[in-house]
């Protein structure tokens, strides 16, 4: 039996002007885009998802464009999350997965369920909105996650909420949100959000050192030395967990590089 998960990095998107000349090849049709980055990278962020309601036709080509072992995390629509009543969400959850998401078959990571900075943490409104979420859909377990933004979900009681329901929280690094270390899913999600111009990597050597130690640690169901003292709650069974790690704003124009050099390490 391995002693630890998977480890998936990437970026948010593929289509980026910038990108365009720096990490995309000088002349590479935009059309294909998408197989270069899949190259390069083991995983992507989709955040199409979270503006509108992507074709199925969509999500099949994804998949064809992509080789095998990628995998695509999805961006829950913000119709969804942005609303005062979370527990009445049920309706637009139902659209986004009859929308075609099942096409991307194996190459379907969890779903990233972001929060606004506005949203409080209301105990009995989240745990509306977490029964809302389907384990299968079309025959594939789904797996979910959560992004909080607001200092409300600092707290033990949303921690064993959401371990309850085997949904993760994404931890949010080198970022000016909340960011909870705990683990609370089969798998870990963290996006981690302080790429630097300065930086011809994005980060400097010594962080992303830090960073790939990290997602070494949690691969193999250890909890970071760095991020021992944040638990809110305590720790989960060390068993190897599947990783995903993506590179988000910052300096975007850095971002692929920074990932790249992250898989390196790991």
């Amino acid at each position: 039996m391995s002693k630890h998960g998977p480890i998936r990095i990437g970026v948010g998107g593929w289509t980026f002007e910038p990108w365009r000349g720096n990490f995309y090849p000088e002349g590479l049709a935009q059309k294909r885009e998408l197989e270069y980055a899949g190259s390069k990278l083991t995983a992507i962020e989709i955040n199409g998802t979270y503006y509108g309601s992507q074709k199925p036709e969509s999500f099949a080509k994804w998949h064809a464009e992509t080789p095998e072992g990628f995998v695509f995390t999805l961006k829950g629509p913000r119709f969804t999350t942005n609303r005062r009543v979370l527990a009445e969400a049920g309706e637009s959850v139902e659209r986004f997965f009859n929308s075609g998401v099942t096409e991307l078959k194996e190459k379907l990571g969890p779903v990233n369920w972001q929060f606004m900075g506005t949203k409080k943490f209301d105990p009995a409104d989240f745990e509306g909105f977490l029964k809302l979420l389907p384990k299968r859909v079309d025959g594939r377990d789904i797996r979910h996650a959560v992004e909080v933004r607001h200092d409300s979900f600092k707290a033990k009681e949303f921690v064993e909420l959401v371990r309850e329901y085997g949904v993760a929280i994404i931890f949010a690094g080198d970022s000016e949100f909340p960011s909870i270390p705990d683990v609370t899913a089969p798998f870990v999600y963290a996006r981690i959000m302080g790429t630097s111009e300065d930086e011809e990597l994005g980060y400097s050597s010594k962080a992303l050192d830090g960073w790939a130690e990290t997602a070494k640690a949690w691969s193999e169901g250890r909890t970071p030395p760095a991020l021992k003292d944040q638990l809110l709650a305590p720790a989960a069974k060390a068993e190897p967990r599947e990783v995903f790690l993506f590179v988000i704003s910052g300096f975007k124009q850095r971002n692929p590089a920074a990932a790249m050099a992250l898989i390196e390490r790991v």
